[in-house]
């Protein structure tokens, strides 16, 4: 857990057009700054940075946040990371939660890190002086330019060669961070000896691991680091930090097998590819992917282990899919893997492969089938007693309604027989007195247009939110008991003046700060909606103060014939008591007050 305040103070502190020039060019127009949205594809400039509402916008795809929420999105980081990240940017400590142990735990971690990145440059040296791995890396068509951009160094072919960089060879952190390694009697030597050397990196740049490739033909043929603090293989995509960018571009993820998959393509020019570290894909892996792209194609070799690999892929992807994601398969002929593949069909006919992938619903159904005699009834049988385990687990409630329906045309079986073997309820309509109607013969009436351009007026209570946000310290001037809180301006508003009753300063960094106070709320979408609303000249400066007292008066007027309601329906039944009544008379003379000051002219 971080702390609200070092959160609020860190946005305060940060501008987010200087954060978002990071990673985009920006140009001014007018009091925003626009580019060409990085989270889809897109030619004229839709996404909007605001310095004066710490807030971005896309008109676009509607994708919307603060500083620290563009990290997350642009780099795929959890909250937690994006402000150590948007912290160090800003060169501010990220205070820790005050848990027992936790800052000797960041130490712990941070000298495991500091221990790689010396590995890291110790490896580059070597490779420099390692005629044998140049040779090999050229062998493999690899430029110099690549094995920089992609950090490849060498181990040499010694048991402690490391020692050269860590002069206390027997600290237990080089062990932790999995460089060395202890055998039974003690002796300690290099984990990672003659073979090329790929740093892995997490997604904020840090390097975590190392997979190793043997130059000759031992065993194994590829080593990675052992799981460590820093190092889970089942959470960890190689490339992935560098092809961030490129996956955008590209519109989708390619996943391959191995290193010298990602860095051959890139040397192609195929940049936007990733390779798993030794293990089969993850739910994790996947779900990694879709904060970057909605499309994901698996890219494997077409001989048996590519065909089971893919499998695996399939079945680990399947509580992951979603309705607005696409997963695909992309099978090369059986004599080729991406890196043989590329170099000799070239960069666009292979982009051109990925581009027509098989769905992995259609290679779900072909597998199935393969397996079964469709022709006699044991096979159709069978074929919906395999696909239950399968087909219960797909996330995405549409593509398993499609998935359902292909299944009952194989199986010559109705929808609702599938759905009733795999123990699914099939969606029920409700009962109804008489007949259906035909809404066919009785067409809803159509809905006029609503003018291009144009929304429906604010209510009072939204026009004062809007008049919150881009004054937040005004919520100090609220009375709680004049908000309704049957709209969810209503509850944000609530919750606003809430923060404020319980001593808690408002965001000093604007929209996006105060949006960030309520992360993972209903209020901190309400508020990002209609900062996304609100033009930046909406209120004049001029008449803001004026149209926020008017405001706040209509709000008192509504609450005035609210309660002026109540008493009149409680009055009905003859149940007034007399302060009821008295009270009453007291609403009444109050409202015809303010009428005849003209206070309700516009209401």
């Amino acid at each position: 857990m971080i702390p609200q305040s070092f959160v609020q103070d860190l946005l305060a502190r940060v501008d987010i057009v200087d954060v978002i020039e990071r990673y985009l060019p920006l140009k001014k127009s007018g009091a925003n700054y626009f580019a060409c949205c990085p989270f889809h594809g897109e030619k004229s400039a839709s996404f909007s940075v605001s310095p004066s509402k710490q807030f971005y916008h896309c008109f676009g795809c509607g994708v919307h946040g603060s500083a620290i929420g563009f990290l997350m999105e642009y780099s795929g980081l959890g909250f937690v990371d994006a402000v150590k990240e948007l912290a160090n940017q800003a060169g501010l400590q990220v205070p820790d939660d005050g848990k027992p142990g936790t800052g000797a735990h960041e130490d712990a971690t941070s000298k495991l890190a500091d221990a790689m990145a010396d590995s890291s440059r110790f490896y580059r040296e070597q490779l420099k002086h390692s005629k044998e791995a140049i040779d090999y890396l050229k062998r493999r068509g690899l430029s110099g330019e690549i094995a920089a951009r992609f950090g490849i160094g060498f181990a040499p072919e010694e048991w402690q060669s490391l020692q050269r960089v860590f002069p206390d060879y027997q600290s237990k952190h080089l062990a932790d961070a999995g460089l060395v390694i202890d055998n039974d009697q003690g002796k300690r030597y290099d984990r990672f000896r003659h073979r090329i050397m790929f740093p892995i990196h997490d997604r904020r740049g840090r390097i975590i691991g190392f997979g190793g490739r043997v130059l000759d033909s031992g065993e194994p043929k590829y080593l990675n680091s052992p799981e460590t603090p820093l190092f889970e293989k089942g959470r960890e995509l190689y490339g992935l930090f560098l092809a961030q960018k490129a996956i955008r571009d590209a519109g989708f993820a390619l996943v391959v097998e191995g290193y010298m998959d990602v860095v051959a393509l890139a040397q192609f020019g195929v940049d936007n590819a990733v390779a798993t570290l030794g293990t089969a894909t993850t739910p994790h892996h996947i779900n990694t992917l879709l904060r970057h792209t909605s499309r994901i194609v698996f890219c494997f070799d077409g001989d048996a282990a590519g065909r089971r690999a893919a499998w695996r892929a399939l079945e680990n992807a399947l509580e992951a899919l979603r309705d607005d994601t696409t997963l695909a398969f992309l099978f090369l002929p059986a004599e080729h893997d991406p890196d043989s593949f590329v170099r000799e069909h070239g960069a666009d006919t292979f982009r051109k492969a990925a581009a027509a992938a098989t769905p992995l619903a259609s290679v779900l159904l072909q597998e199935l089938k393969e397996r079964c005699e469709l022709d006699t009834a044991e096979g159709r049988a069978r074929l919906i007693h395999e696909s239950r385990p399968l087909v219960t687990r797909i996330g995405a409630p549409m593509l398993r309604l499609q998935v359902i329906k292909a299944l009952a045309e194989a199986s010559e079986m109705t929808q609702a027989e599938v759905e009733q073997a795999f123990g699914i309820k099939p969606a029920t309509r409700p009962k109804q007195d008489g007949p259906m109607p035909d809404f066919r013969r009785s067409p809803r009436p159509a809905q006029p247009a609503r003018p291009q351009g144009r929304r429906k007026p604010p209510s009072a209570i939204g026009t004062l939110l809007r008049l919150i946000l881009q004054h937040p310290a005004w919520a100090a001037r609220l009375p709680i008991d004049l908000v309704p809180d049957d709209s969810a301006e209503g509850r944000a508003m609530i919750a606003i003046i809430d923060l404020v009753s319980l001593g808690e300063p408002i965001p000093a960094g604007g929209l996006g700060a105060l949006i960030e106070r309520f992360r993972d709320t209903p209020h901190g979408e309400t508020l990002a909606r209609l900062g996304t609303e609100q033009d930046e000249s909406e209120f004049e400066d001029a008449v803001i103060e004026t149209l926020f007292d008017d405001t706040l008066r209509k709000l008192h007027a509504y609450a005035i014939d609210r309660e002026i309601a109540a008493l009149l329906e409680h009055s009905r039944d003859g149940s007034l008591s007399s302060g009821e009544r008295h009270r009453l008379t007291e609403l009444l003379l109050e409202k015809r007050n303010l009428a005849s000051a003209g206070k309700l002219s516009d209401l």
